[in-house]
Order: structure tokens, then sequence, then C-alpha cells
């Protein structure tokens, strides 16, 4: 769709010919959006500070300072197939705004449904007093955590101190410094004390899968990514250790997306329950402390 240059196009119009654009580029969509017109959407918005409930935003009128703005971050976006988050420096995350730059990973998991009241079908979140996150990124899982369990504390933990710099941004950014805790380290290490819920998206994509994926994806850390030869070594570590840490009537939550077939091969003793989200994704199994030990020993 060609726009008059003359007028200063309606928010909706700049859409449409921005989504047309997209879709011509031949860009991939799967960081947070899936589709030309969602992507211009958050664009757009992103730059004019739109609120997405204003039902008369489509009819906005877009200045030509916003409108230059809008061009080059899209020419960008296309030029470089830098995902429109690290484009924009922002994500969105349960509801929450987090700063996102290469030394993170995207924020793009169904952990946002489980931590905005779906995961309170297992677990009583007023009973809930230390949570652990294991690989936390830019920290959005943590600081959603801190928000679905408002009694507890939170230590999350990365390997990698340049994340660890994001995530301290966003727990700042938040002002929630006070209850959640970042530590370097390795998995598990670097933590003590027993805890009511350990989260953790880890990597899981199996090493010959990563030269597959679309280059948006090769913008983002490999160590976020890659998780040995089946994508499953450092979920099972997780799962092996997890008893150390969990309290007696704790649960464990852990992402493996397209892996649960794999994770179940491993353990095939442990009763994992897969949720069903509404809005998007799969592969997140959950398994109380007493099932997993139990699962482990037999």
């Amino acid at each position: 769709m060609a726009l008059a240059a003359d007028t200063a196009p309606t928010v909706g119009a700049l859409i449409d010919a921005l989504a047309a654009e997209l879709e011509a580029a031949r860009v991939y969509f799967g960081h947070g959006t899936a589709t030309g017109r969602d992507e211009a959407a958050a664009l757009i918005y992103h730059v004019i500070g739109l609120d997405h409930e204003d039902p008369g935003a489509y009819d906005r009128r877009v200045d030509a300072g916003s409108l230059a703005q809008i061009r080059m971050l899209l020419k960008d976006r296309v030029e470089t197939r830098r995902p429109l988050p690290y484009v924009l420096g922002e994500a969105w995350f349960a509801g929450l705004p987090f700063y996102v730059d290469e030394r993170v990973l995207i924020p793009r998991s169904p952990f946002a449904e489980l931590l905005t009241g779906a995961l309170y079908t297992w677990i009583e979140p007023d009973a809930v007093r230390r949570v652990l996150e294991i690989g936390t990124g830019c920290g959005c899982i943590a600081v959603a955590a801190a928000r679905a369990f408002p009694d507890a504390v939170v230590v999350a933990t990365d390997i990698s101190a340049e994340a660890l710099e994001v995530a301290a941004r966003n727990v700042g950014r938040h002002g929630l410094e006070d209850r959640i805790t970042l530590v370097q380290g390795d998995l598990y290490a670097g933590v003590a004390g027993s805890f009511d819920v350990i989260l953790s998206n880890p990597p899981y994509v199996p090493e010959r899968d990563l030269a597959r994926l679309p280059a948006e994806y090769r913008h983002e850390p490999r160590v976020a990514f890659v998780s040995g030869q089946d994508g499953m070594e450092l979920p099972a570590r997780i799962l092996h250790h997890a008893p150390q840490y969990l309290a007696p009537d704790g649960w464990l939550a852990i992402e493996v997306g397209g892996g649960a077939g794999l994770l179940e091969e491993r353990f095939p003793r442990v009763p994992f329950t897969w949720p069903e989200f509404m809005h998007g994704g799969d592969g997140i199994a959950l398994v109380s402390a007493a099932d997993l030990v139990a699962g482990l020993r037999s």
C-alpha cells in the first residue's frame, strides 16, 4: 500500500503499508509477533507511545518526526534481520516491558501465562516464600515470579555476567531490588537453601538444529540456545539436582519446547504434567518435589 508523500498518514494506514513491506522483505516473525501486521503495529505504537487499548489510535495522524524514526527503525529491521525487540530495545512479557539487547534471549515463553495465573492451579501463591529461577537472561521470569508470588523472595541465576547486567537493569526498572537477588553461576552454583518453586527456561536446542534457524535467531546469544546433541543436557542436569534445592512440598517448572518427548524418554518414571496454554506455546513440564524424588529413585 502506497502512502501519499504530502500528507501525514493515519496509524492504521501506516500499519498497512509497513506490514506489506515487512512481508515483502520476508523477515521472520517469531520474537513476540506472528505477522507483518503485528510487527508493524508494535513498531509504530512503540515510537508514538500509543496504548494498544486505545480505540481511537488507528485514526491518529503520524507526524513527520515520528514517521522518520519509524522508517529508520524499519530499515534496521529489514537490512540487518535483527529481531524487532532488539531494534526497539524493548520486549513485553507477562504484560510488563523489559529492556533487551543482544546479550540476552528475547522473552517469548509461555511462562508468561503460567505466571499471570495459570500456575495457581498447582501452587498456592500465598504459601510461596522462596523462588529460584535458573537461567534468568533479561530477568523477565524472575520479575514476573516476584509479582506472581508477592510474599516471596526470588533468587535468579545465570552463567553470563553480561546477561545479569541486563537483568539488573530490569529488576531496577520494576523496583524489585529488595526481593530479587541475582547470582552469577552455572545452574545451581552459588545457591543455598531450599525453595518452594524452581523455574527454568534453559537452553534446549540440539546442536545440529542451530544452523537451521532463521537469520533473526543468529543475533541471540548462542549460549542461550544450545544444550548438547539432543537439547536435553542442561534440562537433565537441572532435574537431577533439583531435589537438593526443592522444599518437600515444592514444585519444579521447566521449559523444553519441542523436546517434551525427549525429556520423558530420559526420565520415564517422573510423572510430568504438561499444561495447555490459551495464548500459544507449549513444552513446560511441571512436577512436584515428591514425584520428582520418587521418579529419580525408582
